[in-house]
């Protein structure tokens, strides 16, 4: 077969034509790939508009935590004598410290041993808190005489020793392993039984005190260690167990720790020195400079959300050019709504500030930016209103309500408040002999708090008082691990043989029951409920969770929730405020909704409007394919026959010619 080339017959550019004619063609393919770069521009545009709200958020969540404009600072005019840090709830004030004694953990220390590696003995040692109170106390000697041991109803912490820990090396590892808040160490004094076994309490306070106690003896163990400060002593107390003492304002204040909490109202003082006679001050002030600085990242987060959309929208008269969502809906409503909010007064329940300029903060040609001075003089003057200018606030008038939350579809208002049913905390009473006795046939009890079960066991014994036997069961329910572990706790009280057990629970889940063979010590046994709190907000019945009240779905001040306190009645009103800051961070919740939200939608609609021109190239490919395959076919059938046309000529001409040269 021969070579062929389109044109060769006729002699005409075949290739040229259909190259030329083929360009007009994919003039609307040119035009569908400068529309999808386009829509290419938007989604980029789309992702750096979502990344920009996200940050805005992020900054607007933080200002609308009312704890920012709530910021106190302390100072201390002696720092070496106590350091101090203040929440949100404390007072501006100024106090009078004099601290006389510092807290101190209790230290006991075992009698001499010749090795610290002979063997001692076992048994289970038992680790008993309490109070050392009344009788003598011989420094000399680290006794007490005549004293009592009253317990602190803690739980009883016990310490295994077998054959493997038995010397006092292994005694001393045991009990620092154990993690029972005891802490061993040896220490050796240099005498011919040098060898002695000191214990540290970790936790400091006059009811830190230890009784020690040895069961399961099996050699000498008990008469190293077992340690009633009522009675029997084996060990000698070096360093007492006390409380830290001190006067705030004149006022005599004794504190388990050198760490005091709310001694001052929402206050912690960490107390380091003592300073007799030369007191300190300790001023607590409200943070200014933390309001100004939240105060100024609201501006920043606003100017930057602002500029990323007039940066993505504007548009450009001279090279009649425009951003990438230049004249894009979406863009313009979101623009709309930021200047919306920014031109409403914050309804915030009648405090001083209503809006942004009153603070001294103001928006021109679209820009943010703050007056310091006006800023200053605002917060001097009226410092408690501005958290409601920018974070969602809730103020009760009842000092005992306590605002907790609301959702984004709680309405800023003032609502009354009405209490019916207070919240109560599940309890168990019964009557209890003088003296409890417990023996084989009556230690076990089965307790069941806030609905958990656990089976408590009490040592055989006669008890002294039945305030004693109360002493012990608190210790024992508050030590049991299901209990410990779902944050449960009693408190028991006795009284005139009547024994009253209380849940730290408030509300229905709340309750307290005891069965087991240990229930035949008490008398008339009775358990009841506890209640959860129940009452209106705005007039509307809303829903108890233990002491927590929350607005009824559907009303005003839905999701308003409230932490209540104090007696059934009318209890007064909350005011509830969504500030500036509140009302962009939900703004910018919605506006970036992956489900419904505006930002996923136009994206949703961009990629839907790619996908499609996408589909639209494929079909006009395939068009232009048909249209050039018919093209070559219509040039070829021309070539071939102007060439056959050609030939022809050819020969007619050949033949003329011959005619015209023959002779007649």
């Amino acid at each position: 077969m021969g070579l062929s080339s389109a044109g060769i017959g006729s002699g005409l550019p075949i290739e040229n034509i259909i190259t030329q004619l083929m360009s007009f063609e994919q003039r609307p393919l040119t035009l569908l790939d400068q529309k999808v770069a386009g829509f290419q521009a938007k989604l980029s545009a789309m992702g750096t508009l979502k990344s920009a709200f996200d940050t805005f958020k992020t900054a607007a969540q933080g200002l609308a935590d009312i704890s920012k404009f709530q910021a106190l600072s302390t100072t201390v005019g002696d720092a070496a004598v106590a350091t101090a840090t203040a929440g949100t709830s404390a007072a501006v004030g100024s106090y009078a410290l004099e601290v006389s004694q510092l807290a101190q953990a209790q230290k006991l220390a075992s009698s001499g041993q010749a090795s610290a590696a002979t063997q001692i003995g076992g048994g289970t040692i038992s680790f008993d808190l309490g109070t050392i109170s009344g009788g003598s106390f011989d420094s000399a000697t680290g006794k007490y005489t005549n004293a009592s041991f009253s317990s602190s109803g803690a739980a009883a912490r016990t310490v295994t020793i077998d054959p493997s820990n038995s010397s006092l090396a292994g005694i001393r590892d045991a009990i620092n392993k154990a993690g029972v808040g005891v802490t061993a160490a040896i220490v050796n004094d240099g005498s011919a039984t040098p060898y002695r076994l000191v214990l540290t309490e970790t936790a400091t306070g006059k009811a830190s005190s230890m009784k020690i106690s040895v069961a399961g003896d099996t050699g000498t163990l008990g008469s190293l260690l077992n340690h009633d400060p009522a009675g029997a002593q084996a060990m000698t107390e070096t360093v007492k167990a006390q409380n830290a003492e001190f006067k705030l304002d004149g006022l005599a204040i004794s504190s388990a720790t050198n760490n005091a909490a709310d001694v001052i109202d929402g206050v912690t003082l960490n107390l380091a020195k003592t300073n007799v006679g030369s007191p300190t001050t300790v001023a607590v002030a409200r943070d200014t400079k933390t309001v100004a600085e939240s105060v100024g990242k609201f501006v920043s987060a606003y100017n930057a959300i602002n500029k990323t959309l007039n940066d993505l929208s504007a548009y450009n008269p001279i090279t009649k050019k425009g951003g990438a969502l230049n004249g894009d809906s979406t863009v313009r409503s979101m623009q709309t709504q930021l200047r919306s909010l920014l031109g409403s007064p914050v309804a915030n329940g009648g405090t001083g500030f209503t809006m942004l300029s009153d603070i001294g903060v103001t928006v021109k040609a679209g820009v943010m930016a703050v007056d310091d001075a006006r800023l200053q003089k605002a917060i001097a003057s009226n410092f408690n209103d501005i958290a409601g200018l920018f974070a969602a606030t809730g103020k009760p008038s009842d000092s005992l309500l306590a605002f907790t939350g609301a959702t984004a579809n709680t309405q800023p208002g003032q609502y009354a408040v009405k209490i019916t049913q207070p919240a109560t905390q599940g309890s168990f009473s019964a009557g209890i002999a003088p003296a409890p006795e417990i023996d084989a046939t009556n230690n076990k009890f089965d307790v069941t708090l806030n609905g958990v079960t656990a089976t408590i066991t009490l040592e055989p014994r006669v008890y002294a008082t039945a305030a004693e036997f109360a002493a012990e069961l608190e210790s024992k329910i508050n030590g049991a691990a299901p209990f410990s572990a779902a944050g449960s706790k009693v408190s028991i009280t006795e009284s005139g043989g009547n024994l009253s057990i209380a849940s730290n629970r408030y509300g229905a889940s709340s309750g307290v029951d005891i069965g087991g063979t240990g229930a035949v010590l008490f008398t008339s046994p009775t358990p009841i409920a506890g209640l959860n709190v129940a009452g209106e907000i705005g007039g509307v019945p809303a829903t108890g969770s233990g002491r927590t009240l929350t607005a009824a779905a559907g009303s005003p001040a839905e999701g308003l929730a409230l932490l209540v306190d104090g007696a059934a009645g009318n209890r007064g009103t909350v005011s509830y405020a969504k500030g500036y800051a509140s009302q962009f961070e939900q703004l910018a919740s919605t506006l970036l909704d992956t489900a419904k939200g505006p930002l996923a939608s136009r994206t949703e609609g961009i990629n839907a409007s790619i996908k499609r021109l996408a589909d639209n190239r494929v079909h006009m490919e395939d068009r232009l394919a048909a249209t050039e395959k018919r093209l070559r076919a219509q040039y070829s059938s021309l070539d071939a026959t102007i060439s056959r046309m050609n030939s022809t000529s050819s020969y007619l001409a050949q033949q003329l010619t011959a005619l015209s040269n023959m002779t007649i």
